[in-house]
């Protein structure tokens, strides 16, 4: 097992968005749609949106969406892609690292899907930042890897996987404050490069702001 890489957040991720046309499917994630398809629609903010699946599929269904990534090439191809599905008016696209920058406002729903990286991330002041900007009646809802996929005998690197707990105390959300509406590892099928069939787990926080 290695460490981590130590190439520059920026770095990395736009070598990674520019080595390939595309890196993501375009479809959104499975767990953002099943926890916001009964949200009245309103603001949202997508913390590292990537190419934009998940922004463009909210603001389809009448979501104002500001979506943001480390990368200016997956940026140009979250636009591009909203544009094509006709919601370019509904969606706006900033360039952030999340960290040392962060989206001004607030917001019905923020939104971090997958909000890990092989690179420096300070994970937990990035999601204290995500809670601050829920507006009150909106929704925080985090998904992440909960460890690697079974098919990952060798895991290319060591990597503290978050536990359900672990960032519920990490957050540090007043109780009054806050009511946890979805609180779950669920475990879903993955199927790796050479086509090996496996699983891979998830964790799910859905946590609705009910007062500052």
């Amino acid at each position: 097992m290695t460490e981590m890489p130590t190439m520059r957040p920026e770095e990395f991720w736009e070598t990674r968005y520019r080595r390939n046309d595309r890196v993501w499917s375009g479809r959104p994630n499975p767990l953002l749609v099943r926890e916001v398809a009964g949200l009245r629609s309103g603001t949202a903010l997508d913390l590292g949106c990537g190419e934009g699946a998940d922004a463009v599929w909210l603001a389809a269904r009448g979501w104002h969406v500001t979506g943001t990534d480390i990368s200016a090439t997956a940026l140009d191809r979250a636009a591009a892609h909203a544009a094509e599905a006709g919601v370019a008016d509904r969606t706006a696209w900033e360039r952030h690292e999340l960290g040392p920058s962060f989206p001004p406002g607030r917001f019905d729903l923020v939104t971090a899907q997958y909000l890990q990286s092989p690179v420096e991330l300070d994970q937990r002041e990035v999601l204290r930042r995500a809670a601050d900007a829920v507006a009150t009646g909106g929704t925080l809802l985090v998904v992440l890897h909960a460890g690697w996929p079974s098919w990952q005998t060798e895991p290319p690197f060591d990597y503290p996987f978050p536990t359900l707990r672990g960032v519920l105390d990490e957050l540090a959300l007043p109780e009054a404050g806050w009511t946890v509406e979805t609180l779950e590892s669920v475990r879903r099928t993955s199927e790796s490069p050479d086509g090996t069939e496996g699983f891979r787990d998830d964790n799910v926080w859905r946590l609705r702001r009910i007062g500052d």
